[in-house]
């Protein structure tokens, strides 16, 4: 049996949109893949090498490993905390535009622990809260430059994700992502209809660079 070549365009359609869909093609908040995925994964160079904007969400590498420390041992020094509480307070300070994972936060405590610069300290419950040490303040001391730098970066990260991930853009991207899967998964989407999506979409694109 033949089938008429929209017939085979119309199948690819549909594939690559489950396909977009299996991957939560959307804006993700912390923790979530979508656009992530493409934008800012914890992959990359130790500054962020795919950041391509605050839009990821989820966990972005913007640290390498010896800068992560630092800021790990400024947040205990502020006030003891366990591992989940320092990847919650790093989030807050970036407005979720950073949500460093267990898998590298929990080595730079080891670590940390390892070269004395926190011990574990009395704490309720089964979890290991870290306080500094009398090493780990003098680290911090000289290193007090880097320290202010690694937080004001933290601070932009932040103001970046509250300028560009706002409510507004997300819904905007909800009904983008509904309105491709609704258009290219129809049975009558064919090559026309592909060129005629991307050619919206690189004007929206070009008038977003033009916006003063």
């Amino acid at each position: 049996m033949r089938h008429h070549p929209e017939h085979h365009e119309g199948h690819r359609m549909r594939h690559r949109m489950h396909m977009m869909e299996h991957d939560k093609f959307e804006f993700g908040g912390p923790g979530r893949r979508g656009f992530g995925r493409h934008f800012g994964g914890e992959r990359g160079g130790p500054h962020g090498g795919h950041h391509g904007g605050p839009f990821g969400g989820g966990r972005r590498r913007i640290f390498d490993s010896s800068e992560l420390q630092l800021v790990l041992l400024k947040l205990i020094a502020d006030q003891p905390r366990h591992g989940y509480d320092l990847i919650r307070a790093i989030e807050e300070l970036t407005g979720g535009g950073y949500v460093p994972s267990p898998g590298v936060v929990y080595p730079a405590l080891s670590m940390l622990q390892d070269i004395s610069q926190i011990e574990e300290t009395k704490s309720e419950g089964a979890r290991k809260a870290f306080a500094i040490t009398a090493d780990g303040t003098q680290e911090l001391a000289g290193n007090a430059d880097k320290v202010t730098a690694l937080f004001e970066r933290l601070a932009m990260m932040a103001k970046m994700q509250d300028r560009t991930d706002g409510a507004p853009i997300r819904r905007a991207m909800d009904n983008l992502r509904t309105a491709l899967r609704a258009r290219l998964g129809s049975d009558d989407a064919d090559r026309d209809t592909v060129h005629a999506v991307a050619a919206i979409l690189d004007d929206a694109a070009q008038r977003i660079e033009r916006l003063p």
